[in-house]
């Protein structure tokens, strides 16, 4: 049967790779272009893929669980009314199975990534210049009804539902036999929410809560959540590991609940522990090596008056209705310094010795997220008013509050704005987000005494920092910009010059 292959795209800044968190559908589900289908989660977020194409669903690249890498099959999509057969089957590894029957293959050989290649009629297409993402802004998409719980069937699961993890070398054959305490009290109809059960299958959103679970030896979709449809929290999570440790400190209960201890966290005899990284702290690991690395930065700081910018902030508030943030606030007089300095603004081309001068400021803004530290970027930042720059900013923090980012917010910085005053910390040393060439921090807001014109007084103050590569720019051009943006926050008048 003629198909279309779906071929999963580069996902940019390095990444090749993502593992497979849920499929929206199910062979034999009809998709409509730029439709999602697949929630892939990659080393910086999760996000949902569109297809490009309309038909029926043929067939389904991996299993949830399993990792693709980019220039693989992620699906095949057979015409509209095409019938399509085996629909019932589990889903199957569509590389794989190409490279074991070559004659079966329709793909031509030199297929890109991110573009659905047809291999005899063509339907309906998406118009887009990377394909695989689309053409139009697709919200976010509800599970088809065909379509299995919300990690689906897990490669390691057959017809018959889903195995548990086999994590217990120490236990002998009657001890594997043998419910732990959680688990009997389960099995003996206990309610507790923190109880495994096994083929269950609850929804767990977070990546975190999900290494947390493996790094302690379950699964943590076999919980019973109490979250909203059964959702897994970090709450439940942690609420079982409490109940696994207080078995283990009862003698009585020690031999059983040992085997829970997962293998790869189990203690040394020293007392320590080892902990493997995940798909996300290994490429932050590897990407702050090559920051330090490659670029020879420098830091300066500087104190900062912000009485008077707070007070503009309370008198925007009542002349607008709307409220404005902090950050907002900073990041307009930034975008204003970077127009002045637009070497910070840039990156160093180490392969042809030149630097590079951005013409957009697309501003990163330093985040922590329940997937660790990332830098979602507000692209254009340069053409935005401030209410627009306030929006644009409060979109991203939003999505950071569960680390899922759209495709394309998470790559494209130029500059770093890091507000780890929100952490109770004054100033930072700084790692620059390379290949951008500067980072500005802002630390805390407190009282201090402070001499205004020759008398003392109790002001707000804040301290800036900005670390910069110092291949970009000397010393005076960052103390510059530095200056600029201390003198927009303790004089915020003196910017409607520049607007």
């Amino acid at each position: 049967m003629s198909a279309h292959e779906f071929i999963l795209p580069d996902l940019g800044e390095g990444l090749t790779e993502a593992e497979v968190v849920a499929w929206l559908v199910q062979p034999g589900d009809e998709v409509t272009v730029d439709q999602p289908v697949v929630e892939l989660e990659s080393a910086k977020s999760v996000v949902q893929l569109p297809t490009p194409i309309a038909g029926v669903v043929e067939s389904l690249g991996g299993e949830v669980g399993q990792v693709l890498h980019a220039g693989e099959v992620l699906l095949r999509l057979a015409p509209v009314g095409a019938t399509v057969e085996g629909t019932d089957a589990a889903p199957e590894t569509a590389p794989a199975a190409t490279a074991q029957h070559p004659d079966t293959a329709t793909a031509p050989a030199a297929a890109e990534p991110g573009i659905a290649v047809p291999t005899d009629a063509a339907g309906e297409e998406s118009g887009a210049v990377l394909i695989g993402y689309g053409t139009r802004t697709a919200a976010a998409s509800a599970r088809s009804s065909s379509a299995p719980s919300r990690f689906g069937r897990r490669r390691s699961e057959g017809p018959g539902g889903p195995e548990r993890p086999t994590a217990e070398p120490t236990a002998t054959s009657s001890e594997a036999s043998e419910p732990s305490a959680p688990a009997a009290e389960a099995a003996d109809g206990g309610e507790h929410h923190g109880l495994l059960e096994q083929g269950r299958r609850s929804p767990v959103i977070s990546p975190i809560v999900r290494r947390l679970a493996r790094e302690h030896g379950f699964d943590a979709s076999e919980l019973l959540g109490t979250g909203p449809d059964g959702l897994v929290t970090r709450g439940d999570v942690e609420a079982f590991i409490r109940e696994l440790d207080d078995a283990r400190r009862a003698p009585a209960e020690t031999a059983a609940a040992a085997p829970a201890v997962s293998a790869v966290t189990a203690p040394t005899p020293g007392g320590d522990r080892r902990v493997p990284l995940d798909r996300l702290q290994r490429a932050a690991a590897a990407h702050f090596t090559r920051s330090r690395r490659e670029i020879p930065e420098a830091t300066v700081w500087l104190d900062v008056d912000a009485t008077e910018l707070l007070a503009a902030k309370r008198q925007l508030q009542e002349a607008t209705g709307e409220r404005f943030g902090m950050t907002a606030l900073v990041a307009r007089f930034v975008v204003a310094g970077l127009k002045r300095h637009p070497s910070l603004n840039a990156s160093f081309d180490a392969d042809r010795d030149e630097l590079v001068l951005h013409s957009a400021v697309n501003l990163g803004l330093a985040a922590q997220t329940p997937r660790g530290l990332l830098v979602p970027v507000v692209h254009g930042a340069e053409r935005m008013s401030l209410r627009e720059l306030r929006d644009a900013v409060q979109a991203r923090t939003e999505q950071a509050s569960t680390g899922a980012f759209p495709p394309d917010a998470l790559s494209g910085g130029t500059f770093t704005l890091n507000n780890y005053g929100t952490l109770g910390v004054d100033g930072s040393a700084a790692i620059i987000n390379h290949p951008e060439a500067a980072m500005l921090g802002i630390g805390r807001l407190v009282q201090r005494p402070w001499v205004v014109d020759g008398e003392l007084a109790v002001r707000t103050v804040t301290e800036l920092t900005i670390s910069f590569d110092h291949r970009v720019c000397d010393g005076a051009e960052a103390a510059a910009f530095l200056t600029y943006v201390a003198g927009c926050i303790e004089r915020p008048i003196a910017l409607l010059a520049e607007l």
